[in-house]
């Protein structure tokens, strides 16, 4: 029973005291099981976690000649001695001794995972982990799996029936690949980013680990790339996905085009619309026109239509809207940036919409728990995917109770969030059981001030309503999930949800995300009035958001909630019954492989070299920005579609083609072009090869010697010989140094292979993948013979 014997549950503590274990997933991060889970081993199948448990790792060959030696010596002195030998060769086998020649004195000792199987137990090593994951499919959720055979060819069977299913559908995945790549948008100019900064330092905050990593990858999608973006960024209620959107805006609109900012609720866009005048707006030093545009105030109305009058003229470069922003009314005059908050809570007919005003758009969506289907989208590599899980400074995560409806707890908790001076939400799923909690309320605590809020409210009500309570007017909030977007009220620290099993995960999760929003413990309390009457799905639910609590945790909630909704159909073709047979985890991992051997790509290249070197040499951004010498091109928008074209050309070949047509059109190449070009000759080459830094290191105390630094994260060990096999004898150029960390390496430290010399994958290296997991067992394995160097063009490059 997982709610009944629930009373004030810390999932992150219960995790460690109940013996959890992280394993792999379908994403970039790892989930924890515990026992009684189900998990899939890629060679085994479907097992069940049983516990963990130390056990003698099998001895070496040494270790064992050693035992063997020392045994041999002990009999010989016995024997000298007199000693009685079989007391001594009893000892010898007794599995507990410690001491020398016995058989417990060999194979070091490891903790381990024990699976059970239909007809055996398999022991993994816990360091092995990475090799498991937790069984999850949206089938018969809730309904126990059937147990793999360890012996037997029918788990492998299995394995083969999907991997042909997953090779048909990566052929459709790069098919929209190829058709999304045919798309291109003028990218924004690298001389618009020394604007950027400023306005990046108008931010109040020290942006967290995560928050930067964001802004340098949607700068690249941004400036970096002729493919229009497709980025979710996935992150916590207040872990700063707003300002990377509000970046991404600043940058769209110095670049001269239009933004959108699109929020599900009236709430929501009237915070952001307020948060973007103090940031940007016409009153401040970026004097950016902006515009509110909500469908509360009716589609023909004086106010809406002037807006969307200067919304088509172009006058107005930033609107923040719900979704009368979509209306058929609404046109851009030059729309460059379409961002989308809280996606989730948009219909079918809403996204279609959306699709018509995307083509050839920028698109940001922001999402604390995306919907499964984009999830699915963003974890088989459809969509590009940024997640932000490093939480602000200070910032506690909200504990968590789930059980059965109490009204004594329910009296308990609010007394204790007002006795420290604290506000309460309490929330209903609908709007007639209002009346009955706000009677409980106050029978549960007298005198308590109720403040109430709903989406039938006369216009403007609740939002008034709302904003009494934030400025202290009363101590309990009583609303419907009007509250789940859009409302930040740090004294607020105690939410209450009755009938809790009728709320989706998402929502849960958003109204969760209403409290913990200061350095203050907050708790939130899941009721539900039935425990025993709770259907799978819903019993599946609400054990998710017990056990995931911490922070971060959103991305990890859509996960869950993908495995008990299931994602539905990915191409237009329902995979459940393939997923159900293998789990969802093990599925999306072999799509991804079946994607990435058809596409062959061993060298991953990069949008983007950044060059650190004395005096900005080599670096074509800012000040240093590829530009052609004025009058070499007449037309301003012509010359700034060449230049684009020229700085993101994906070879020299292209670069050189380009070359050609400008001196057919426009006359010879100037000198002070040609040396730029030279400029743009090294970055295509370098971004091919996966170079994503060139900078200079000392190599002596004095500086007086610095050596060349290039970094390129994405080559593995049997990468760089299949390069060096086609290079000129094999060998590198003299002068290159090669450093691989030690996660390749068999001897676990790092390897450098100097210059001039040839090179073999399997001398040093025994294993060939970023997370140093062997090829044989590696789910995510990329061996030699399924990628091909494209041995042409990098050996050019």
């Amino acid at each position: 029973d997982s709610l009944g014997s629930v009373a004030d549950y810390d999932a992150v503590d219960a995790a460690s005291d109940r013996g959890g274990v992280l394993v792999g997933s379908a994403g970039s991060w790892q989930v924890e099981i515990f026992p009684g889970d189900y998990v899939v081993h890629q060679k085994y199948g479907i097992g069940r976690f049983e516990r963990t448990f130390v056990k003698k790792k099998k001895p070496t060959a040494a270790e064992v000649d050693r035992m063997m030696d020392e045994r041999q010596a002990l009999i010989e002195a016995a024997r000298k001695q007199g000693e009685n030998l079989r007391e001594l060769l009893d000892r010898f086998e007794d599995p507990d001794g410690a001491g020398p020649g016995t058989v417990g004195s060999i194979g070091e000792p490891v903790p381990v995972i024990e699976i059970s199987y239909a007809d055996g137990t398999l022991h993994v090593p816990v360091t092995k982990a990475h090799r498991l994951g937790r069984y999850r499919s949206s089938a018969d959720a809730g309904v126990a799996p059937k147990l793999s055979k360890m012996v037997g060819d029918t788990w492998r069977k299995q394995i083969d029936r999907v991997a042909t299913s997953t090779r048909e559908t990566a052929q459709e995945v790069l098919a929209l690949y190829a058709t999304r790549e045919t798309l291109t948008r003028a990218p924004c100019s690298p001389a618009e980013e020394g604007r950027s900064k400023e306005f990046a330092a108008t931010f109040v905050y020290e942006p967290t680990p995560d928050q930067h990593k964001c802004f340098q990858i949607v700068e690249q999608d941004m400036v970096w790339r002729r493919r229009p973006m497709d980025r979710l960024v996935c992150g916590d209620v207040g872990f700063g996905k707003t300002e990377v959107a509000l970046r991404a805006i600043f940058r769209c609109v110095q670049n001269g085009r239009q933004a959108a900012l699109l929020a599900p609720t009236g709430v929501l866009a009237a915070q952001h619309y307020r948060h973007v005048l103090e940031r940007m707006g016409e009153g401040g030093p970026f004097g950016c026109t902006t515009g509110l545009l909500r469908g509360g105030a009716g589609s023909a109305s004086k106010e809406n239509r002037a807006i969307r009058e200067k919304i088509a003229s172009g006058e107005t470069m930033l609107v923040v809207g719900t979704h009368a922003l979509l209306g058929q009314g609404t046109s851009f005059h030059n729309l460059g940036l379409l961002v989308i908050d809280e996606e989730q809570r948009f219909g079918v007919k809403q996204k279609e919409r959306l699709k018509i005003i995307c083509g050839g758009v920028d698109v940001l969506t922001l999402s604390a728990t995306p919907i499964p289907r984009t999830l699915q989208m963003s974890l088989s590599g459809l969509r590009d995917t940024s997640t932000i899980r490093s939480p602000p400074p200070m910032r506690r995560a909200v504990k968590t109770v789930v059980g059965k409806y109490n009204m004594a707890t329910v009296a308990e908790a609010i007394s204790k969030e007002l006795a420290r001076g604290g506000q309460c939400f309490y929330v209903v799923p609908r709007i007639s059981m209002m009346e009955d909690a706000e009677r409980i309320i106050e029978d549960c605590v007298p005198g308590v001030r109720v403040i109430s809020a709903h989406g039938r409210m006369g216009r403007g009500q609740a939002e008034e309503n709302v904003a009494e309570f934030a400025g202290g007017g009363g101590d309990v909030l009583l609303a419907t999930t009007v509250i789940e977007n859009g409302i930040d009220i740090p004294r607020v620290n105690t939410i209450i949800i009755a009938n809790a099993n009728t709320f989706g995960m998402s929502t849960l999760y958003q109204l969760r995300g209403r409290v913990g929003r200061s350095n203050v413990q907050a708790y939130a309390y899941l009721f539900v009035s039935d425990v025993d009457g709770l259907t799978e799905s819903a019993d599946a639910r609400l054990t998710a958001m017990s056990s995931l609590t911490e922070l971060g945790a959103g991305f990890d909630i859509a996960s869950r909630d993908l495995e008990i909704r299931g994602a539905g159909s990915l191409l237009g073709v329902e995979q459940s019954g393939l997923v159900g047979k293998i789990g969802f985890d093990l599925y999306m991992r072999m799509l991804r492989r079946a994607i990435r051997q058809l596409r062959g790509l061993a060298f991953t290249a990069v949008p983007r070299t950044t060059t650190l070197l004395p005096g900005g040499e080599g670096s074509i951004e800012g000040e240093r920005a590829f530009a052609m010498p004025h009058g070499y091109i007449e037309d301003a928008a012509e010359k700034e579609t060449q230049e684009s074209l020229a700085r993101l050309a994906e070879n020299s070949p292209a670069i050189v083609k380009l070359t050609e047509e400008w001196k057919q059109a426009y006359g010879p190449i100037p000198t002070e072009l040609k040396r730029s070009l030279k400029n743009l000759h090294l970055h295509a080459c370098a971004r091919q090869l996966g170079i994503d830094c060139v900078g200079l290191a000392r190599l002596t105390t004095s500086g007086t010697s610095k050596d060349g630094i290039l970094r390129c994260p994405h080559v593995r060990p049997s990468h760089w010989a299949a390069v060096c096999g086609a290079l000129p004898d094999g060998r590198p150029p003299a002068g290159l140094h090669v450093y691989f960390p030690a996660a390749f390496s068999k001897t676990g430290v790092d390897q450098h292979v100097y210059e001039a010399r040839s090179y073999d994958s399997d001398e040093n290296f025994s294993v060939d993948s970023l997370t140093g997991i062997d090829f044989d067992d590696d789910w995510d394995d990329l061996e030699g013979d399924e990628e091909g160097v494209d041995e042409g063009e990098v050996v050019s490059a």
